[in-house]
């Protein structure tokens, strides 16, 4: 019963301030129309299954949970010769290299 309350809530919240944001950017920025709460709740919906579906985290949180696997079964050899790939393609991880120009 908790559950259904606060997911309740959470949607009502959602689409509160979906409606706010939109009433107060769409109209001044771009000339549109303002939406009412019905249509704010089907933007939220619409931009989560377009862009981050309804699983908590996202797409990052299912890549983070695989790279941590992965990072579990490599040995101390192969996660060195991993963060010495990344140095130059994804910022700093680790001591810098002596001859490196920082």
């Amino acid at each position: 019963m908790k559950i259904a309350v606060f997911a309740v809530l959470g949607v009502t919240v959602a689409g509160l301030v979906v409606t706010g944001l939109w009433n107060w950017l769409a109209p001044a920025i771009f000339g549109w129309h303002t939406i009412n709460f019905g249509q704010a709740l089907g933007l939220f919906v619409l931009a989560r299954i377009l862009f981050g579906g309804f699983r908590g985290g996202g797409p990052r949180m299912h890549w983070r949970r695989r790279m941590a696997e992965r990072w579990e079964q490599m040995s101390p050899e192969e996660r060195e010769k991993f963060l010495h790939g990344t140095r130059g393609r994804c910022g700093h991880f680790g001591t810098p290299e002596p001859d490196a120009k920082v």
